[in-house]
């Protein structure tokens, strides 16, 4: 029985003590009257910023039409959409989901359907590694793999072989009769902003063209400019057969996607899959929106520049303050502070300052700010940066005097 002043919501959140009621740009306004400069993006969300004008007048213009019909019937728009991302990467098919874990769980009956529809069901086992995240739902957490996302759900779902990054010849030996394919960010994200070189990239889509194997890639955080271009596969130069992404899709609007080339493809027939609400007709606006913008000559340059103008503000920092930051990882907008203090601490540090951020594995916290953020709201950043190093730096030094 909860009380009067108990929330009623699920209590599967550590939520900070802390409520919004707009924004704007890379900003939020909070409800206790402060205005925070936003590096979360909704975790690699919102990477247009808060109310974009074009997204915003994208919705507005849908919801006055038509929010939902089915699946049962065609959706013109739902074709255009998938045909953009099509001509924009690797694949001929799209599928549209709501969320990146539902993106990821359509990759890999992809894959099994793929082996099944060869005559192989017995094909089923992905290959997949150490440090990854691929979402809540019971085959993604086994995908996932991570004992403190299993405990408590029973026997993990069977058909995934976990294997440390980057370990090429561990991947071979994880390879049996039953390896159906791989998948694999290409930028862990949740696990800490871990890449492993392109060389390694190029291993694995050497092994599946010589093992009759899928490459899967989650771009779920990595997809939709977040590392420097469109897709993060280009960035490597290895293209998957099969990808899933979410997050920025949507510009804020729940949509996944999973995409897919016409091989890779070839076991998924009428009944084989389906969503009630992918590809509904407000999200397929939104993702349209989303692309309108990333699509106009220079919108990526110039998330390059920023990146650059960011990771040097940020090594600036990291050198003036060794005993609180070691290293700055990542690609893109998508960038990782290797602290040497509690993660959470610098976490913490940095809303006190307004900055809001988010952690990650390996004592990491990650940077996520919108793909439009400028270079004046990179210099703030890096001041707020600052201002918490000193107040951590200070807190340490006092420690070690007391021991």
């Amino acid at each position: 029985m909860t009380t009067a002043a108990a929330s009623h919501l699920l209590p599967v959140f550590a939520r900070v003590d802390l409520s919004f009621e707009s924004g704007e740009g890379a900003w939020l306004f909070g409800s206790d009257g402060g205005r925070y400069l936003d590096f979360t993006s909704g975790v690699a969300v919102n990477a247009l910023g808060h109310c974009h004008p074009h997204l915003v007048a994208a919705l507005q213009a849908q919801a006055a039409k038509l929010w939902h019909v089915s699946n049962l019937f065609k959706s013109p728009d739902g074709e255009r959409l998938a045909a953009r991302l099509c001509e924009q990467s690797f694949a001929d098919f799209a599928f549209f989901a709501n969320s990146g874990a539902e993106a990821v769980e359509c990759a890999v009956k992809v894959v099994r359907r793929y082996h099944a529809g060869r005559g192989n069901p017995e094909r089923y086992r992905i290959v997949t590694f150490e440090g990854a995240f691929h979402g809540r739902t019971l085959a993604m957490l086994a995908a996932t793999g991570s004992k403190k996302y299993l405990e408590g759900y029973g026997p993990p779902a069977d058909g995934f072989d976990q294997v440390p990054l980057d370990d090429i010849e561990a991947v071979k030996k994880a390879i049996g009769p039953e390896t159906a394919g791989i998948l694999i960010e290409p930028l862990q994200g949740e696990g800490g902003v871990r890449e492993p070189p392109p060389a390694f990239f190029r291993a694995l889509r050497q092994l599946c063209d010589e093992r009759g194997l899928l490459l899967v890639f989650d771009e779920v955080q990595t997809g939709m400019g977040r590392t420097g271009d469109l897709f993060a596969y280009r960035r490597i130069g290895v293209a998957p057969d099969v990808m899933s992404l979410a997050k920025a899709l949507g510009g804020g609007f729940p949509i996944g996607a999973c995409l897919a080339t016409a091989e890779a493809a070839s076991g998924m027939t009428p009944g084989s899959h389906g969503s009630t609400f992918g590809g509904n007709p407000l999200a397929v606006a939104a993702a349209h929106a989303v692309l309108d913008v990333m699509l106009a000559p220079g919108f990526f340059e110039r998330t390059r520049r920023m990146s650059l103008l960011l990771k040097q503000k940020l090594a600036s920092v990291v050198d003036r303050y060794p005993d609180v930051l070691s290293e700055v990882r990542g690609e893109g907008l998508l960038i990782g502070l290797k602290a040497v203090v509690p993660s959470g601490d610098l976490v913490s540090a940095l809303r006190e300052e307004k900055l809001l951020t988010v952690g990650a594995g390996e004592n990491v916290v990650r940077l996520l700010p919108p793909l439009i953020i400028g270079e004046a709201e990179i210099n703030e950043a890096a001041q707020r940066l600052e201002r918490a190093c000193v107040r951590l730096s200070g807190a340490s030094a006092n420690r070690e005097a007391a021991q």
